[in-house]
């Protein structure tokens, strides 16, 4: 809360009027009346005063904090999503700028916000003012480096590793590159399932298990991706099928999102401007976007603990990749009735 609500709430608990404040403290009515409006800001040789009167401290009457905790940061991320779809991408920017002012050393947040800002952009291939934007968030990335966690140094480069490649600058990403550290030879997380094996603590067990399974096959799943994308780039086109075939049946085999099963084909047919076979997949993928996944129904994952996915999220990446569709990597399929019946479908047309 800021000071001119926590002034007014304090009062009211203490069952103050304004004019007692004001006599207390030697000011006028109308100048306690203002301070709750926030129209106007306690003297400071007040505030020691203001604050034993309203039986709080410095600290809660400033709303000072020295950090933002891990629920708070999502909670503000939530407060962005909900800001972009009703005032847009600008507002979104304030609103982060904003925050990270009044948290300036909240790594986390600082983290967080650019990652969030830039998957913002990555939605939104032709918005006004991108290259202001695309510069703040590496900024934030930046400022990220500062950060004395090193699980936040080491995604704050990798963010900045991936721009630098997609710019071309590769020595820059080189250098970075090798000071990120390789994978920790021992794995904590399998002697802590092994441990609580012994102990019979067997559901705990398994929770590290299947989410260590989870985290295993989105890595395959990642790994099989960029194969894919080499073969293409080599032209090894049999090779790329072959890769996005695998990619499929480890989907499914896996028990992963449907959606999981279709991005490589529609890559692929992408990358080789396959009218035909793109949208033959194009059409069950974006369905598959407002397709629930039930993970924990899966043998595989009981024991997972999943959160209430936010309804809107498929459609509005249905949207997102029919508009990247209307850019000049979808120049193939513009021109196809199918695919304009499809942008009219989830309400993309121009």
């Amino acid at each position: 809360m800021k000071i001119n609500e926590i002034i007014k709430e304090r009062r009211i608990a203490k069952n103050f009027t304004q004019e007692q404040v004001a006599g207390y403290l030697g000011v006028t009515t109308p100048a306690v009346n203002k301070w709750e409006k926030g129209n106007s800001y306690p003297d400071i040789t007040l505030l020691p005063a203001l604050a034993r009167l309203l039986d709080t401290d410095l600290n809660t009457l400033l709303s000072f904090q020295d950090d933002l905790t891990d629920r708070e940061i999502t909670m503000f991320l939530n407060h962005l999503s909900e800001l972009l779809d009703t005032n847009g991408v600008e507002a979104v920017f304030k609103a982060a700028e904003q925050k990270i002012k009044e948290f300036p050393t909240c790594y986390p947040l600082i983290l967080n916000a650019a990652m969030f800002l830039d998957g913002t952009l990555s939605m939104r291939p032709r918005e006004q003012s991108r290259e202001q934007y695309t510069e703040y968030v590496e900024v934030l990335y930046h400022r990220a480096l500062q950060s004395r966690d090193s699980g936040i140094q080491n995604r704050a480069k990798a963010m900045l590793i991936s721009k630098w490649i997609g710019r071309e600058e590769y020595e820059k990403a080189q250098e970075f590159l090798q000071t990120l550290p390789d994978q920790d030879t021992v794995d904590k997380k399998q002697i802590q399932a092994n441990l609580y094996i012994k102990l019979g603590k067997l559901e705990d067990a398994a929770k590290i298990e299947e989410e260590k399974l989870l985290s295993a096959t989105n890595e395959l799943h990642q790994i099989l991706m960029t194969l894919m994308e080499i073969a293409i780039q080599d032209n090894r086109m049999e090779d790329a099928e072959y890769i996005a075939d695998v990619s499929k049946k480890g989907a499914i085999l896996f028990d992963l999102w449907e959606y999981s099963s279709y991005v490589a084909h529609f890559q692929l047919y992408s990358a080789c401007k396959n009218r035909i076979k793109c949208l033959k997949v194009l059409v069950p993928m974006l369905k598959s976007l407002t397709h629930k996944w039930e993970i924990n129904r899966s043998p595989l994952y009981r024991h997972i603990r999943t959160k209430e996915v936010d309804k809107s999220f498929g459609p509005k990446m249905q949207k997102t990749i029919l508009q990247s569709l209307r850019t000049k990597e979808g120049d193939f399929l513009q021109e196809d009735t199918e695919f304009k019946f499809l942008l009219t479908e989830f309400d993309c047309a121009p």
